[in-house]
């Protein structure tokens, strides 16, 4: 189970990008960043959007991608 930081992440990209993609993203993002969700930091934030900019481009496109990873800056 992830942290309540991660949880919160994936609640912030659910509207974006749909219930199971937003999971897999805070997965797939942690792991980047050599965590996993339950291990997820405040100070992890500002990497995780700039990485999920990248990475969510190709499914919603630059504007929504940099609209989401805003937000999850803003959750530090």
């Amino acid at each position: 189970m992830a942290n309540a930081l991660a949880s919160q992440v994936e609640e912030t990209l659910r509207p974006v990008i749909g219930s199971v993609l937003a999971s897999v993203s805070v997965d797939v993002e942690s792991k980047r960043l050599g965590k996993t969700p339950d291990t997820l930091e405040h100070s992890d934030l500002s990497q995780m959007a700039q990485n999920l900019v990248s990475a969510l481009n190709l499914v919603v496109g630059r504007e929504l991608a940099e609209a989401a990873a805003s937000k999850v800056r803003e959750l530090s």
